[in-house]
This record gives structure tokens, C-alpha cells and sequence, in this order.
């Protein structure tokens, strides 16, 4: 089986900020209930960063990495205009 994850994304990485570009362009919020559904309408209850396939869980269970993001932390109960379900 392959290694964890959790050891390829450090838990001392910055973490994305809800006002940055980026984030704010996809709608990212660090609690998925914070999301804004009128402008962000794929938003589903039940979606976050943590059951996304793009996810990669960090050393820290509550954030992990995201090649959206890269070189920063999302958090797991987070969300983003680009969450695709795990496979």
C-alpha cells in the first residue's frame, strides 16, 4: 500500500487566507457552513475539504494541503468553488 500522506504535507505550512485572491475567486471559506451559496450555487450541505478529492491530509488532522492552493494549508471542514468528490 502507499505511505500516508500526512508526512508529505509539513503542518508548519502557511495556511490559505479567506481574503487572498485565490480564495476569494473560488469562494474558499475555512468552515464549509460559511460558504455563500448564492454566488457559489455547486455548494452542497455535506461538502468540505476533508471529503475532497483533491485533499491531502496534513500532519495536523484539522488542515492539509491542496494543489489549488499549493505550499498552504486549507482546512478540512473548509470548502472551494473547486471540490470534486472523492473517488
Amino acid at each position: 500500500p502507499p505511505e500516508p500522506a500526512a508526512e508529505s504535507v509539513p503542518a508548519d505550512m502557511p495556511r490559505v487566507r479567506e481574503d487572498e485572491p485565490t480564495a476569494q475567486a473560488l469562494g474558499y471559506r475555512h468552515a464549509a457552513s460559511d460558504v455563500d451559496q448564492a454566488r457559489f450555487p455547486r455548494f452542497q450541505a455535506g461538502q468540505n475539504c476533508a471529503n475532497c478529492n483533491l485533499y491531502q491530509p496534513g500532519a495536523d488532522a484539522s488542515w492539509g494541503g491542496c494543489p489549488i492552493f499549493l505550499g498552504r494549508l486549507v482546512n478540512a471542514a473548509g470548502w472551494c468553488n473547486s471540490w470534486v468528490p472523492k473517488v
